[in-house]
């Protein structure tokens, strides 16, 4: 099966802000590659090194954010009918 790793990198963003610490920090417990991926993009710090936590950039922290509410977030009334509707 062939992976779509933009998903994959938007994913593992989104979730890197459920172990969010000290503002901006996250524990880097996920895949190396999309960690690489996320770095290259200018969304954390590099996860290579020995701390076991990387750094949000002010866009990345943004968008981690976005991306979690919009890939997990409960839809509320309003906006399930508003779906249905369409």
């Amino acid at each position: 099966m062939e992976l779509d790793t933009s998903k994959i990198d938007d994913a593992v963003l989104a979730l890197l802000c459920l172990g969010l610490h000290d503002d901006a920090r996250a524990w880097k417990g996920f895949d190396w590659d999309a960690l690489d991926r996320l770095h290259q993009q200018g969304y954390i710090t590099d996860p290579r090194g020995k701390a076991k936590s990387v750094v949000f950039t002010e866009e990345g922290l943004e968008r981690a954010e976005r991306l979690l509410e919009k890939l997990f977030g409960k839809q509320t009334e309003s906006g399930a009918a508003a779906d249905r509707k369409t």
